[in-house]
């Protein structure tokens, strides 16, 4: 019987690579990717098993760090990474912490950007601290911030572009030739631009991190992470650390993350497109302060945005006039649009990050990253965008009838 022709899946374009990318099918042939809902493999000998816990043969030992679904995700991801590895994991901050803590012993210093996830600052501010590893957190955007702060120790950079939640753009590019002068990597959390609008890799990053329960599932289903780099990075800084401490995605959410793929770039450019339409209705409004949105030239890295980024995103910060009442007044009046903490989901969903992401911060901290209490993030979902509009709108009318009562 002739054999089908086959092409390297590296060629394929992103759509296809999302569809068909890293798939291994057992004897069944089955169309769906297959579920390997297993903690551990059998070995026909103990010759076998021992070949195998050794490396001398391939196959797969324990679910913990290896797993035929996972691989297929990992697989999957590194084709539309352009990485030539990935490690899973259990969610985005265990691949935030162990691709820096791979990297870091007692005595080196990491030097990272101010705006970050809450739980990022700790891991930076207070975590690695306890083992020794110092650290100095800069304004991303001030290049010569991130130069004045290099010591001879110093052995990573670690930002997220765009950040949370004010959605600033730091130069990939620029940083990441400071750390390698400095003979530093540099970590990327790409998670607000997806890896569909942005490929940290390819703008001299030296490993991207991704919370896969955002836009990688997009759905609210399950939590996952992943770490992204080259082969060397991975087998060095990551594969032994996660083997050894355990922080493993599930199979089975493994298998959700998988599916969830084949639909990612319609997904992201259907979201991309509604953000784009809310925030050009929502900027100028008079109860709104400040808007941002990396879509829009009036965004302040707008030049940087269309350097690196393929879209402006699906996420919107804007701040409301009024503080914490008229956020609280705003978000409360919303009929379509939920009140949560995660994004990149289907669902469009806001979030006051002063008492919810950020609430850890003092005012000052908080104040200093521009984070006040007027402050909103909104994630916008898959939803008809003139409902989505029209639902902003009403909340924003009833900042109004909350100041009055004030009154």
């Amino acid at each position: 019987m002739a054999k089908r022709p086959s092409r390297d899946p590296k060629t394929w374009r992103e759509a296809t690579k999302l569809v068909h990318g890293g798939v291994l099918r057992s004897q069944f042939g089955e169309t769906s990717e297959a579920l390997f809902l297993t903690q551990g493999f059998v070995y026909e000998t103990a010759e076998a098993a021992e070949a195998r816990f050794k490396g001398e043969a391939p196959g797969f030992v324990y679910s913990r760090y290896s797993n035929p679904t996972i691989a297929m995700f990992e697989e999957r991801m590194c084709l539309l990474e352009g990485a030539e590895a990935a490690r899973a994991t259990a969610s985005g901050m265990a691949a935030v912490t162990a691709a820096l803590m791979g990297q870091l012993k007692a005595g080196d210093h990491i030097v990272a950007a101010r705006a970050l996830f809450g739980s990022c600052l700790y891991v930076v501010e207070e975590l690695l601290p306890r083992f020794g590893v110092a650290s100095t957190l800069v304004d991303g955007a001030d290049l010569d911030q991130w130069r004045a702060a290099v010591r001879p120790e110093t052995k990573t950079f670690f930002l997220e572009t765009p950040t949370n939640p004010c959605l600033e753009v730091y130069d990939i590019a620029a940083i990441a030739e400071i750390a390698h002068r400095a003979g530093a990597t540099l970590v990327v959390d790409n998670v607000f631009a997806s890896p569909v609008l942005q490929k940290p890799l390819q703008h001299g990053a030296d490993c991207t991190v991704y919370s896969a329960t955002k836009h990688i599932d997009g759905q609210g289903r399950c939590l996952g992470g992943v770490i992204l780099a080259s082969r060397a990075f991975i087998e060095t800084h990551v594969h032994n650390l996660l083997r050894q401490t355990g922080p493993a995605l599930s199979p089975f959410n493994a298998w959700v993350l998988l599916k969830s793929l084949e639909t990612l770039p319609l997904r992201v450019a259907e979201q991309t497109r509604n953000a784009e339409k809310i925030a050009a209705a929502l900027a100028g409004h008079p109860a709104i302060q400040h808007l941002a949105y990396p879509g829009l030239s009036s965004h302040p890295q707008a030049e940087i945005v269309r350097r690196q980024m393929t879209g402006g995103g699906t996420l919107i910060a804007f701040a409301v006039r009024g503080g914490k009442r008229a956020a609280f007044a705003f978000a409360n009046a919303l009929s379509i649009i939920k009140i949560s903490n995660n994004l990149g989901d289907a669902k469009s969903i806001l979030t006051h990050p002063a008492t919810t992401t950020h609430q850890r911060l003092t005012p000052e901290a908080r104040a200093a990253l521009g984070i006040g209490d007027g402050l909103l993030r909104l994630s916008v979902g898959l939803e008809d965008a003139d409902d989505l509009i029209e639902d902003l709108r009403q909340a924003l009318a009833a900042i109004d009838r909350a100041h009055l009562a004030a009154e």
